[in-house]
């Protein structure tokens, strides 16, 4: 059974929820994307970090419409932090990779107007559960097996899920039962994750921030 290739596809189904049989999203998921697109650059050689900003190593196409996006913005731009371009164009992002697993018949995309309801929901369905279960087996591997087996695709998969709280594989008791192997991999994983964990720690300060000045 074949999973997508790129990181940000194989995020995009990890956010499948059984139970509510859809794919999850909520105010992490863009960044939590956006960082995969980048670290999925830094793997294919067009990208690199210099001294704390993203610098353009090759601007040949890698065929993926999510990623050569990204790549042509990076270009076409001055030098910047990665936390810079996690926080950009986030919800295009979600939404150019849910197309893409459309297209390749991944999931099914749904339109829902409810009763009484103005707007209409849209549902992503995974068209395989068993493909997020595979990919639900590589993060427990990562996690469980020996470090020497764990590659380097893997263990960004892992450091990125966990720095974007991704809750449908790595809720926060798993995140916690694993620290240490998490930060390993974390290691390995590019630049990215620790950058995506400052962005979302940044919206949990600002989020309590808020919260304590309304009270």
């Amino acid at each position: 059974m074949d999973v997508p290739g790129s990181l940000p596809a194989q995020l995009y189904l990890l956010g499948y929820d059984s139970r509510k049989e859809r794919v999850v999203t909520d105010y992490r998921f863009p960044y939590l994307l956006r960082a995969a697109a980048l670290t999925e650059l830094l793997i294919g050689g067009r990208i690199a970090d210099e001294r704390g900003t993203v610098r353009v190593v090759s601007e040949d196409p890698l065929g993926d419409p999510v990623l050569d996006d990204l790549l042509r913005q990076i270009a076409e731009g001055r030098p910047r932090p990665w936390r810079h371009w996690i926080g950009k164009d986030g919800r295009a992002t979600v939404q150019a990779v849910r197309d893409e697993l459309e297209t390749r018949h991944w999931v099914r995309v749904e339109l829902r107007r409810p009763v009484l309801l103005v707007f209409s929901r849209t549902l992503v369905r995974v068209r395989d559960p068993r493909v997020v279960k595979r990919l639900a087996a590589q993060v427990a591997t990562a996690l469980n097996g020996p470090m020497s087996r764990v590659g380097e695709r893997e263990a960004a998969l892992v450091a990125l899920a966990a720095a974007g709280e991704l809750g449908t594989v790595l809720p926060r008791a798993r995140r916690k039962a694993h620290k240490q192997r998490i930060a390993e991999l974390s290691e390995r994983g590019g630049p990215a994750a620790p950058a995506l964990r400052k962005v979302i720690q940044q919206l949990h300060a600002t989020s309590a921030a808020a919260v304590s000045w309304g009270g």
